[in-house]
C-alpha cells in the first residue's frame, strides 16, 4: 500500500507495520504544534500507533506553555501558527533554556524561514507534504540523539533525584518508590524549573483532557508527594500559590523547623 503524505491535497491513510511498531517500543513523548487540525490529527494518530505519547496544540501561545514545561522528548513545530508564530515559540523555547529537539514543518517554498528555523535552534525540518515514514524516521533520529545528550534520564532538582523510569526518588543514599502520579507530579514540577504550574496544566498533562479529574485529585496527590520528599529527609517542598498552582522549591531547615512549630 503506498505510504501516506500529509498535506492539504491528500488524503489520509493510516498505513503502519504493526509488527515493526510493537518491536520498536517507543516510550517518546512528542509534542505537536499544529493549527490545521486535518493535519494535526492524522499524525497524532499514526505516531500513537507507534505507541509514542502525543498532546497536540493548535496555537503558537498554548503551544509554547506545553514546551515550556519541558516535558517533551521531541517538539514537531509548525512555522506558520495563529497568536504565535513558529519561530517565535522556538526562539521564546530556546531563550529559557528548554533544549528539545524541534522538528520544523514548513512549506517546500519557506526557503528563508528553514534557514532562519535552523539558525534559531531547530534540528531538523521536514517540508509539507510528507510521507509518514520520513516523518517517523526523522523522530527516530532526533530521539536518538536526545538520548545522548541525556544519559540515565535523570532528574534533578535541589537535593533529590528522580528516576522517572523506575519512579525512585532519592536524596543522598536514602530512596523512596512513588507511585505513578506522583512521579509524573514530581517530574513536571521540576522540569518547570521554579515556575508554578497551574491546576489546570497538572490535571492535562496527568489526566488528559478529556477526564472528570477535579482540584481535589491534585490536592490528594500533591499531599502524597509531600510526605514521600519528607521520607527521605528533602529539603526540595511543594509550594502552595494560592489561586494559582503549585512550584517545587528548595526549603532551609530553619524555615522547615518553623513550619513545624506553626
Amino acid at each position: 500500500m503506498p505510504n501516506q503524505r500529509f498535506g492539504k491535497d491528500f488524503c489520509f491513510i493510516i498505513s503502519e507495520n504493526p509488527r515493526r511498531a510493537r518491536k520498536e517500543k517507543q516510550q517518546m513523548k512528542i509534542l505537536v504544534v499544529e493549527d490545521e487540525k486535518y493535519i494535526a490529527k492524522p499524525i497524532e494518530q499514526v505516531l500513537k500507533r507507534n505507541n509514542y505519547s502525543v498532546d497536540l496544540a493548535y496555537d503558537g501561545e498554548y503551544g509554547l506553555d506545553c514546551g515550556l514545561t519541558d516535558l517533551y522528548d521531541i517538539i514537531v513545530l509548525d512555522i506558520m501558527l495563529p497568536k504565535l508564530d513558529g519561530l517565535a515559540v522556538l526562539k521564546e523555547l530556546r531563550e529559557n533554556g528548554i533544549e528539545t529537539p524541534v522538528l520544523l514543518l514548513t512549506a517546500k517554498d519557506q526557503v528563508g524561514d528553514k534557514v532562519k528555523g535552523l539558525d534559531s535552534g531547530a534540528d531538523d525540518y521536514l517540508a509539507k507534504p510528507f510521507d509518514n515514514e520520513e516523518l517517523l524516521a526523522r523522530l527516530r533520529a532526533l530521539g536518538r540523539r536526545k538520548s545522548e545528550l541525556a544519559p540515565g534520564g535523570l532528574l534533578r532538582f535541589g537535593d533529590i533525584e528522580l528516576n522517572p523510569h523506575t519512579l525512585l526518588l532519592s536524596r543522598g543514599d536514602k530512596s523512596g518508590k512513588l507511585t505513578l502520579k506522583e512521579a509524573q507530579l514530581l517530574e513536571l514540577l521540576m522540569r518547570r524549573k521554579n515556575m508554578t504550574a497551574s491546576k489546570e496544566l497538572i490535571i492535562e498533562k496527568l489526566w488528559g483532557y478529556d477526564t472528570d479529574a477535579e482540584d481535589g485529585n491534585i490536592e490528594y496527590h500533591v499531599s502524597l508527594l509531600r510526605k514521600k520528599l519528607a521520607g527521605v529527609g528533602a529539603q526540595a517542598a511543594v509550594g502552595t500559590i494560592r489561586g494559582v498552582g503549585y512550584i517545587l522549591k528548595e526549603e532551609a531547615d530553619g524555615e522547615k523547623n518553623r513550619k513545624r512549630h506553626v
